[in-house]
């Protein structure tokens, strides 16, 4: 199992320049503690919650400031950018960082979209364009394309990456019609959509079976699963739950501009973090507007009675889910090995949130290195002997 961090920059009670230089600290220590992937999103005017609108410059500072954490783009908006700018700038920095890239790459959502001038009606096709002509550009002494979105007359584009033949590609996922598209493109699944490990097993394993039959994109099949959690790790085990179930349903809050579009978010994001549990199931009958069992189960109530029934689910149940990874190191390596156990390859923790002070994160970045990664990498080596 690998350990990642992501990054929103998102904390808005802050000026810029904090946020920017307490993102920068949180990292090296995380480097210095063992953990092995940062992932930058990249967003634009979503006010008042991230501030990431371009990953490259701050692993411009990052590929001189850390010596081993890799540094993945996570991710880049393909319909937001020409494609021969996407290769030079991945390719430059895996330069500046001696091969330590991974890239994610994405469409992002109708507000985003829209906001940039971009139809979301194309932003499919554009992205598979893109995506099938990077990895040309890199290997391609002279590169040229013609294609809906892009033309590029016979033109040679420089630098070429570090890594041969090039950096891991990935995908944004929040859907299974993208983890099977992964698939047939050779790509790893970036599942960002916070779930229960017992809900994207089965999709783990059918990704399993589809990239036998790939035809990638690239140079080579990238063959992994990341899954997408909230971490927080102290010494008070309960105070360290609720903090993190507190930062969870905080960032899915229905203040957030960037899920203003999405339907019957509340539902969905209960049947993801495991449906209702038993212990809870006649308290959420409240909310519904049909009394039968099957419809508490279901939560057939309106939007509103779903998001009031989202807001009781307790920290207790999420982390016994695995849905965060939060507590002390005890707890925090319990909910781990429910993601390990079902094939994932990389778990990525969303930490520095608005809820969780930067204090707050650098120790839990310091405990999970001391603690928790540990217990990982000695199960690895073993299973290597």
């Amino acid at each position: 199992m690998k350990f990642g961090l992501a990054y929103e920059m998102q904390r808005p009670v802050l000026d810029d320049h904090a946020v920017i230089e307490e993102s920068l600290e949180q990292i090296i220590l995380a480097d210095e503690m063992g953990w092995d992937y940062v992932w930058f999103v990249e967003h634009h005017f979503l006010t008042g919650f991230s501030m990431s609108p371009c990953p490259e410059v701050m692993y411009g500072a990052l590929s001189r400031l850390t010596k081993r954490i890799r540094l993945g783009f996570g991710v880049v908006i393909l319909p937001y950018h020409h494609p021969v700018r996407v290769a030079e700038r991945v390719a430059m920095v895996d330069h500046l960082s001696n091969g330590r890239v991974e890239f994610g790459t994405g469409r992002s959502a109708a507000y985003e979209q829209m906001g940039m001038g971009i139809d979301p009606r194309d932003t499919r096709e554009m992205w598979e364009e893109s995506l099938t002509m990077v990895p040309k550009i890199w290997e391609s002494d002279t590169f040229e394309w013609e294609g809906r979105f892009w033309n590029v007359p016979p033109r040679q584009v420089l630098p070429k990456p570090y890594q041969k033949p090039h950096p891991p590609i990935w995908v944004a996922a929040l859907q299974p019609s993208t983890y099977e598209l992964a698939a047939q493109k050779g790509i790893g699944v970036m599942a960002l959509g916070i779930s229960a490990p017992s809900i994207l097993g089965p999709h783990v394993k059918a990704y399993r079976q589809n990239i036998k039959k790939a035809k990638p994109v690239g140079q080579y099949v990238n063959n992994q699963w990341l899954s997408a959690t909230m971490g927080y790790c102290d010494f008070d085990n309960q105070e360290a739950r609720e903090l993190c179930a507190q930062s969870l349903k905080t960032f899915f809050g229905p203040d957030k501009p960037y899920l203003q579009d999405q339907k019957d978010l509340y539902e969905k994001l209960v049947e993801q973090w495991g449906g209702v549990p038993d212990h809870l199931k006649q308290n959420f009958s409240r909310y519904l507007e049909q009394d039968d069992s099957q419809a508490v189960a279901d939560l057939s109530g309106g939007a509103a009675s779903a998001q009031q029934a989202w807001r009781e689910l307790d920290a207790d149940t999420l982390v016994e889910r695995g849905v965060i990874v939060a507590g002390d190191p005890e707890s925090c390596i319990k909910a781990v090995k429910l993601h390990e156990e079902t094939g994932v390859d990389q778990l990525q923790f969303l930490m520095a949130t608005e809820t969780i002070s930067h204090e707050k994160v650098m120790k839990s970045i310091e405990m999970f290195g001391k603690h928790v990664i540990p217990e990982f990498k000695k199960t690895s080596e073993v299973a290597k002997t």
